[in-house]
């Protein structure tokens, strides 16, 4: 009982051991430094500071050049070399047996290249090709590239977290050089407007001013008037065109409005002739001194009427 309990630290020390250990699976400097051959690919590992990058993937494939194949490398541009080497890892693990078992014999497979956001079109990615030879080649997946770099060998293989083939020649697609993604230039500024080649508008006849009014001439003098050397007077000056008689419009006569008559005060006995109120009221005093001799007439004629009646009785 006392030895089952004893072993409990011992089991928790080892599973957190285990957690350490994957969360740092691998060191890709410590790796290649064991095979001499690949110095040169570690040196630019570690120049390029893709050292980090790799060994913080999981799951990844190094495809490894030795120094022979190398040295076409040599004067290059450090960001070129950065191009060309993180073209090289994988972001797979790829072993011999899986390799061999590739569907349709051809695949497409990205790089640290492709995820550092620094390749365009199919500078990123590789192709990899089971030939008919039994053999597999890789190259670039840009159009009209070559599959040149054969796999050699496997050098080590951690399996499904680091996988290290060599293979016959560096991948170094064409024009590489200027796959780098730049930033999106802003526009330029809009050229200014050319200057226009059209008249200039005529101004509006409102603010186009008057020409100067043309002094009218002072008529001859009589023949019997003094010599103008002996008149001290100042000439008359001749009246403005907007004040000459000729030229302002003669007065309009004014007419009564035919709506409205001039107040003339009461009219005491009679009314304008042409009133057919007036006129109605005339026909009514004539008329009234024979309407009343009509009635005495027919008075009369009934009293005596009625007296010769009771005359009779």
């Amino acid at each position: 009982m006392y030895l089952k309990s004893s072993l409990y630290p011992f089991l928790f020390l080892s599973f957190f051991l285990l957690l350490l250990s994957s969360a740092a699976a691998f060191n890709i400097t410590q790796i290649l430094g064991e095979h001499s051959e690949f110095s040169a690919l570690n040196r630019y590992i570690t120049d390029t500071q893709l050292a980090g990058e790799i060994n913080n993937r999981q799951s990844i494939t190094i495809l490894a050049v030795d120094n022979g194949g190398l040295s076409s490398l040599s004067g290059k541009p450090k960001d070129v070399i950065k191009k060309i080497i993180s073209l090289h890892v994988l972001l797979d693990y790829l072993d011999l047996p899986k390799l061999q078992k590739i569907p349709n014999n051809t695949q497409i497979l990205p790089t640290l290249f492709q995820a550092s956001g620094q390749s365009t079109g199919q500078f990123g990615f590789l192709n990899v090709t089971h030939l008919s030879s039994g053999g597999v080649a890789f190259g670039s997946a840009v159009n009209g590239s070559q599959l040149g770099a054969n796999v050699v060998k496997s050098v080590v293989s951690q399996p499904f977290n680091l996988s290290v083939l060599q293979i016959s020649s560096p991948i170094v697609p064409p024009g590489i050089t200027n796959s780098t993604a730049s930033p999106p230039t802003p526009p330029p500024p809009p050229p200014p407007p050319p200057p226009s080649s059209s008249p200039a508008p005529e101004p509006s006849p409102r603010n186009k001013s008057a020409p100067a009014p043309t002094p009218a001439k002072a008529p001859p003098p009589p023949a019997n008037a003094s010599s103008p050397s002996n008149d001290t007077s100042p000439p008359a000056t001749s009246p403005s065109p907007e004040k000459t008689p000729s030229e302002s419009p003669p007065p309009k006569a004014s007419t009564p409005s035919p709506t409205k008559r001039p107040f003339l005060g009461p009219v005491a006995d009679e009314a304008p002739a042409d009133s057919p109120k007036a006129s109605r009221e005339g026909e009514k005093d004539s008329s009234a001194p024979a309407m009343a001799g009509i009635q005495v007439a027919v008075f009369v004629m009934l009293v005596c009427s009625l007296w010769s009646f009771t005359s009779y009785i």
